[in-house]
């Protein structure tokens, strides 16, 4: 469920029209919905309610400093993978014992960073970065807290390029090798073991592979206690997926992830971490767009948007699906038509979608694509020089811009020419 509906024959976001934003505003530009942000975390927190838990958001979905304090202020933590994103959930008020440090490639500067600014745990994701970890940690007198991230070789079956928990993926310390790690971890100064990680992927659509992976990591826990580990956090990723796609059936819901984590791991007395991103920002936004021109082509018609794949990049990088519709509802019974929905980037990838079935549209018209408030801003660039996409944030029957378009002479201005060309 999200909040973006017709109302009056035109498309809202809670109690804002679009065409009000869009006018006021400019296109291309996201909106979000706090009301499904804060919808969407409360049902994930309330289907871990039968123990102790932490949602940690992950950062990466959706990192404007708004939706992270919105999201913090209802107590969400944070999963962060660069010293830049712990700073934008500090500077949005989320403390450091609510912040979770992931990734295969942390430098030990962002150890030390993370360290003097307080930092719930750190997800270790290779035996030179528990070294290096030590190493940081005892230089500064400071104890890190850990866990390690196993690799449980589930297919998540999900996109080649979100999948997280083969074997042949980078992420993470073979389960194989888990006992020898942990082993050397309990023996190095300034490391601290307090759990385990594992995270199969992103949009996961099926629960049996969190299923197989849970099991693993329940039975690495007790393996692990029997060694004289102090295994107390569960860190069970996220990864969960969203319906992209209104005509499909829906993905599993959180009370049902919720329940296989309770079933796999529910006895082990461990508080339990989760790390959703795009089930908690994915269809709560949109990317508001205009058509420039209708192009009548040899074969096939294309719908050309001042949107393109510098805006949202999914479609192009993974083949993504997003549902376009238009803002001014189409009358039922209107004819629908195939078009070839485009950007004015050069490049032919810069395509959002073939043949899709779509009501008379012309220039000047308004078309959302809907659930883009997941790696869609955050993803964004200015390839062919033109302006990162600005964002904003509806609250009921008002809004405000998160994220200004930038300018041409601010983005003229952060190059510099040598004095001696």
């Amino acid at each position: 469920m999200d909040h973006f509906n017709y109302h009056g024959g035109v498309l809202h976001a809670e109690g804002v029209a679009l065409s009000d934003i869009a006018r006021q505003v400019g296109t291309p530009v996201y909106v979000y919905s706090a009301a499904t942000l804060r919808r969407h975390f409360n049902l994930l927190t309330q289907a871990l309610d039968w123990g102790p838990h932490l949602v940690c958001f992950a950062v990466k979905a959706n990192s404007n400093l708004a939706v992270l304090k919105l999201l913090g202020d209802l107590g969400a933590g944070m999963d962060v993978v660069s010293i830049g994103e712990y700073a934008r959930a500090r500077a949005a008020g989320v403390p450091g014992e609510r912040i979770v440090f992931s990734g295969v490639g942390k430098t030990r500067a962002e150890m030390h960073a993370a360290l003097e600014g307080g930092i719930r745990q750190f997800n270790v994701e290779s035996e030179p970065e528990l070294r290096a970890l030590s190493e940081v940690a005892h230089a500064m007198g400071r104890s890190a807290p850990i866990a390690l991230r196993v690799n449980p070789d589930v297919d998540a079956r999900t996109h080649a390029k979100i999948a997280t928990g083969k074997s042949e993926n980078k992420f993470g310390i073979p389960l194989a090798w888990a006992r020898d790690v942990y082993a050397e971890a309990a023996t190095l100064p300034g490391i601290e073991v307090v759990g385990i990680d594992m995270h199969i992927g992103s949009q996961l659509t099926d629960l049996e592979p969190y299923r197989q992976a849970y099991a693993r990591m329940a039975d690495l826990t007790r393996t692990l206690r029997a060694d004289g580990h102090d295994i107390r956090r569960l860190d069970m990723g996220g990864g969960l997926g969203i319906p992209y796609r209104r005509d499909n059936s829906a993905p599993p819901l959180p009370m049902e992830w919720g329940a296989v984590i309770r079933e796999a791991v529910g006895d082990l007395g461990c508080e339990i971490e989760v790390e959703p991103g795009r089930n908690i920002t994915g269809n709560a936004g949109i990317l508001l767009s205009e058509v420039i021109w209708l192009k009548r082509g040899e074969g096939r018609d294309f719908l050309i948007l001042d949107a393109a794949m510098n805006d949202l990049i999914r479609p192009a990088m993974y083949d993504a699906h997003h549902d376009i519709v238009p803002v001014i509802e189409a009358p039922p019974g209107a004819a629908v038509a195939p078009l070839d929905v485009v950007g004015p980037v050069c490049e032919t990838g810069d395509t959002f979608a073939r043949a899709m079935q779509l009501p008379p549209l012309e220039a000047g018209d308004l078309v959302a694509f809907r659930s883009a408030g997941a790696y869609g801003a955050v993803m964004a660039s200015e390839y062919n020089s033109r302006p990162l996409v600005p964002e904003v944030l509806v609250d009921g029957d008002h809004f405000a811009v998160i994220r200004a378009r930038p300018s041409l002479d601010e983005m003229l201005a952060r190059d510099s020419i040598p004095a001696w060309l």
